[in-house]
């Protein structure tokens, strides 16, 4: 049946991103492969929620198994149910996905924490832990020379979120498209085929 095999399709599809989700929000907790900068709390907020961990991964997952394995039962009741089962989780993994979403643009907006130089109005300067990329021009190339340590953690981050931005959105087009798709199941039953002519 088409709406069986387009949830198939969509949990297959549903489970590298998230493991992809997972794996970048991982590798941002620790810049240049380094744990000192997570136990002295010197990353970036929008990496400690973790929300590709559990938003966008953990979330995801369930919901990846459960329109893979949907439409198994017999029956128009028992499939039905199956459809509503599968609208649930997709709907939490949209959200999931979305929140994760948002979290990763506001982190790019933002940019990483970092140790950079702090020029005062006596015109001291004294190297601190912020985010001195805020509301700045993009420019890559200028923000490494800003950014004095971790080394290279302004690449870090906009390639990693940029990831999560990726794959959480991909993710919330395809919750929305399952949605769709056991909304029909369940209006449609199980008998969804293709109309033949009966033999007179």
């Amino acid at each position: 049946m088409c709406i069986a095999r387009c949830g198939k399709a969509l949990g297959i599809l549903l489970i590298p991103l998230a493991l992809v989700s997972m794996l970048a929000n991982t590798l941002l907790l620790f810049p240049n492969l380094q744990s000192r900068y997570l136990r002295e709390g010197h990353i970036t907020k929008y990496a400690t929620l973790g929300t590709g961990l559990w938003a966008s991964g953990l979330l995801v997952l369930p919901a990846a198994r459960v329109f893979i394995t949907s439409s198994h039962k017999k029956g128009r009741c028992g499939f039905r149910s199956e459809m509503l089962c599968s609208i649930l989780y997709a709907v939490i993994a949209m959200a999931g996905a979305t929140l994760c979403f948002v979290t990763s643009g506001t982190a790019l907006v933002e940019g990483p924490l970092c140790k950079y130089n702090e020029t005062y109005s006596n015109g001291t300067q004294e190297q601190v832990w912020g985010t001195p990329l805020e509301h700045k021009t993009p420019s890559p190339s200028s923000w490494e020379e800003v950014c004095l340590e971790p080394q290279g953690v302004v690449l870090w981050n906009v390639v990693l979120f940029s990831t999560l931005l990726a794959s959480s959105g991909t993710q919330a087009l395809l919750c929305i498209i399952q949605v769709l798709n056991a909304i029909l199941g369940f209006l449609c039953g199980p008998d969804i085929k293709h109309n033949k002519v009966s033999p007179v």
